[in-house]
């Protein structure tokens, strides 16, 4: 598996190319700001675009799309549309394959009501619902305990080993792991739902005191 990350512009935000090694077949997830920088990489390494995804319907994963979909023929794809080519929706355990490689959508929300997170092989791409040492933002607490289920139901039960690749450079380091991710980020470590409520809500006031940039 070959994955690429690419930053897109924006609020920092990261755009990617995942793609099987042998038969050279990608996918695009969160085109956005900059969609051209993962057109000419994958048009100069030889990568067959099959699918576009984004992670949730908000513009700054998406603004990228119409211009990848002109490119390569495609229509880019969010939660609950059915890809035209081979006639699977995307919804919760849908599954993409490009070449030998599956890559499975999770539906994760919380962030947004649309959010998913897209798992193959040893990586998780997470856009908003979670970065490296933090997580997505939420509104309301119904949204909160959306994304504290999401959490611990979908993300925290994948192997420690797997490779978090956010959708924006907000954290404490480009990429992390599920491992890393559940012994150190805070809100992973809450004890229950109410103490990570209260961590979202005094989470200005948590970063101030322990330097969290």
């Amino acid at each position: 598996m070959i994955v690429e990350q690419f930053g897109m512009g924006g609020d920092r935000n990261f755009g990617y190319l995942v793609a099987d090694e042998v038969s050279r077949e990608a996918m695009v997830i969160d085109a956005s700001f900059s969609p051209e920088i993962i057109a000419r990489y994958a048009d100069e390494k030889g990568f067959q675009i099959r699918f576009v995804l984004s992670t949730h319907a908000h513009a700054d994963h998406t603004n990228g799309n119409a211009a990848m979909g002109r490119l390569y023929g495609l229509r880019p794809l969010l939660f609950g549309d059915t890809c035209p080519d081979i006639g699977v929706r995307v919804e919760d355990g849908a599954v993409f394959r490009l070449g030998e490689l599956d890559v499975r959508v999770m539906h994760t929300p919380g962030h947004t009501p649309d959010s998913i997170c897209l798992h193959a092989g040893d990586a998780v791409f997470t856009g908003d619902t979670l970065f490296t040492g933090k997580i997505g933002g939420t509104y309301t607490e119904e949204q909160a305990r959306q994304e504290y289920d999401s959490l611990h139901r979908k993300l925290m039960t994948l192997p420690p080993g797997t490779r978090v690749f956010p959708g924006h450079d907000y954290g404490v380091s480009p990429v992390s792991s599920i491992g890393k991710e559940c012994s150190s980020n805070p809100f992973l470590l809450a004890k229950d739902f109410d103490e990570f409520m209260h961590l979202k809500q005094n989470w200005a006031a948590y970063k101030k005191a322990h330097g969290i940039p």
